[in-house]
């Protein structure tokens, strides 16, 4: 299976560029769709920036991939062959632009969806054909993380799921099929691991660099080459048993959100994109440190490339 010769990525914000440069890589005619000009201004540079990243990993460059950035959606799903739609999470949205693509592009077209979180099922209960509606999240940055969670709704066919892993794996990627739960799984163990995280934060445990040191070597180093089923067996089951069994009575299970998350949000403090979160960003400083992030990244899979699956 090759990856469609037209693909059309609706949506220029934090992931559609990304989205847009690895499959350019890869041979196909990309159109990144928004109702934004200046968010497919953004779009451009973004796009640019994961195309050196790429070239970083020294990813082959298949003749006849472009991208393009098109405002009108029509023009951007003309002759498309696979659609992803990548704008925010907000499920009404969603139904909309679902309604207006599905109207648009032919009948055998796969109409995939980023979403983080949101049931499939749910999302196209009010198409004419949610057969052809698939999940298909990516891992932010998605030119960097070589994995994505397809997940079928409902109504999704076999063939349709057979297909988009084929697609995915005809790029280099890794496929993982799951069943349709709210989160997903990386979300689903990415957001336990922050809620403990921040429980401990608020009880005076660590500070934030403290903490996050712990979990890039304690946790993150060992998860990045050992899998937590694997690193199951490899620890034992009977001392997994009996840490298990008095650590996680103790363990949060605070179904709200962290009051340290909604003091900040409260504040407008909202992270690097307004300089302050959990930490605190100086003059250029937020710059410096997704620099940092990226060039991380890009060292760490070249190097997991390069080891046995465990």
């Amino acid at each position: 299976m090759s990856i469609p010769k037209v693909v059309t990525v609706i949506g220029a914000g934090s992931m559609g560029p990304g989205i847009a440069a690895l499959l350019a890589r890869h041979g196909s005619q990309v159109r990144i769709n928004d109702i934004s000009e200046e968010a497919l201004a953004r779009a451009e540079k973004m796009a640019a920036g994961a195309s050196a990243t790429l070239d970083e990993l020294d990813v082959p460059t298949v003749p006849g991939g472009s991208v393009a950035f098109e405002v009108d959606q029509a023009k951007a799903l003309d002759g498309t062959e696979l659609v992803i739609e990548a704008i925010p999470e907000k499920i009404e949205l969603k139904k909309t632009l679902l309604a207006q693509v599905e109207a648009v592009v032919g009948d055998d077209v796969i109409i995939a969806t980023n979403t983080s979180g949101i049931p499939i099922s749910d999302m196209g209960k009010e198409m004419a054909r949610p057969e052809r509606l698939i999940g298909m999240h990516w891992s932010n940055p998605p030119h960097l993380i070589p994995m994505i969670e397809v997940i079928k709704g409902e109504h999704t066919t076999d063939a349709v799921q057979d297909k988009l892993i084929e697609i995915v794996k005809a790029f280099g990627y890794e496929a993982v099929v799951e069943k349709e739960v709210p989160g997903f799984i990386e979300n689903r163990v990415l957001y336990a691991i922050m809620r403990e995280c921040l429980s401990l934060i608020e009880q005076g445990v660590a500070t934030q660099r403290d903490l996050d040191t712990c979990i890039k070597w304690g946790i993150g180093y060992k998860l990045a080459v050992i899998g937590p089923m694997r690193l199951l067996d490899m620890a034992g089951l009977d001392i997994y048993e009996s840490v298990a069994s008095y650590l996680n009575q103790d363990l949060s299970n605070e179904s709200a959100v962290s009051t340290r998350i909604t003091e900040l949000t409260s504040q407008k403090k909202l992270g690097m994109k307004t300089g302050e979160g959990m930490y605190t960003y100086g003059e250029g400083e937020v710059d410096a440190k997704r620099d940092d992030i990226i060039r991380g990244l890009v060292a760490t899979r070249k190097v997991l490339s390069e080891i046995k699956p465990v």
